[in-house]
């Protein structure tokens, strides 16, 4: 379908310090590969995504998140005739930066950082994580990957401006990343949009006439389940019912990136990465549905009082705990309390708590008490 568009292997930039090629992976499976076998992968498994672990052994955490991110993406960059090795590779890497406690932790680190002039963003995290702190490799630091998957894991989400800082500067901010990287951040709404429904279904937060009533493509999709299989039982025709949604927004994502790629008359990887703007998105109805589906669960799940307590916990035990730290780097193990005196400490701290999980974070906050 958009075959002309994909990034082309053979076409990469290539990685900073060179490497035989492997006789039977190309580079950008040999990339995902790293990627799965690094430990900034393992921890997701314990990493909160919206609901803590304790009252279900169900919910999603950020590992079984990632991988049902990039089961759709490439879904998606298969049927579009894309690279599906680049996409599953960005998907698979995409949450590696964010920190312990969802997205109170890294609204708290990027409060802690603001105190120095600084910042903090899980996907810049995810870039030092990969170039830095991943220590497999004899030869060179970090995990060596090729340039257009270190771009996608800066670029998939949000556009860069050039002149932001030397860091990012090499990464092109002034064009568009490949289609693979335009679809990760869509892929992952599709996940987490309807997975938070299934998580928040199972918490006994929402009901399908709840979501009927503020989601129209959903409320036809909840009738056709209920004429259809009027005597299952009340979690089978919930689950029918997001298997429907979660085909029409995948389907809406696919129709509309064709579309838009068409309309653009984009003739290949350049024409991609030069539009003004990205051609990746979904047709009106599945766009339609996202919003409605996010103003929903902003309002009825995300906006619950269990969750609102439970955010503003962890944001005052990271706040602590970063204080804790900061007034004696000492306390972090190797090679961090090194670092802490060649770099600013407060970085360093950053970068120590955001690459905890949830559980040794609790060890160290127990510690310190």
């Amino acid at each position: 379908m958009l075959g002309h568009l994909r990034f082309p292997v053979a076409r990469s930039r290539g990685r900073k310090y060179p490497e035989l090629h492997h006789p039977y992976r190309n580079e950008f499976q040999r990339d995902r590969d790293r990627i799965v076998h690094a430990r900034a992968f393992r921890r997701l498994e314990d990493k909160t995504q919206v609901f803590a672990s304790g009252i279900s052994d169900h919910f999603r955490n950020r590992l079984t998140h990632t991988i049902e991110v990039a089961q759709i993406a490439r879904t998606v960059a298969s049927v579009l005739d894309l690279d599906v090795d680049l996409t599953e590779t960005l998907a698979l890497a995409h949450d590696f930066g964010h920190p312990p406690f969802a997205h109170a932790g890294e609204k708290e680190l990027d409060s802690q950082m603001r105190r120095f002039g600084e910042s903090f963003e899980h996907n810049l995290h995810a870039l030092r994580l990969v170039e830095r702190f991943e220590q497999r490799y004899a030869r060179f630091p970090g995990l060596n990957l090729t340039f257009e998957v270190r771009e996608g894991i800066v670029k998939h989400s949000r556009d860069l401006t050039p002149g932001q800082s030397l860091e990012l500067d090499q990464y092109l901010p002034e064009s568009r990343p490949p289609l693979e990287a335009q679809l990760i951040d869509l892929a992952d709404e599709v996940a987490y949009n309807t997975a938070d429904l299934d998580d928040a279904f199972e918490a006994g937060l929402i009901s399908m006439p709840m979501i009927a009533a503020a989601v129209p493509a959903y409320a036809e999709l909840f009738e056709a389940v209920e004429t259809q299989y009027p005597g299952a039982h009340e979690r089978v025709q919930f689950l029918e019912s997001l298997r429907l949604l979660i085909d029409l927004l995948v389907t809406g994502l696919i129709e509309g990136t064709a579309t838009a790629a068409r309309v653009a008359g984009a003739g290949g990887v350049e024409d991609v990465c030069a539009h003004r703007s990205r051609l990746a998105g979904y047709n009106e109805r599945a766009a339609a549905t996202t919003r409605e589906l996010k103003r929903f669960l902003h309002a009825n799940v995300y906006d619950s009082v269990a969750l609102r307590e439970d955010r503003a916990r962890s944001r005052a035990m990271i706040a602590e705990l970063f204080e804790w730290f900061l007034a004696d780097p000492d306390r972090m193990p190797e090679p961090h309390s090194s670092l802490a005196r060649r770099e600013p400490a407060h970085r360093v701290v950053c970068d120590y708590i955001a690459a905890m999980t949830d559980g040794f974070f609790r060890r160290c906050y127990d510690r310190k008490s």
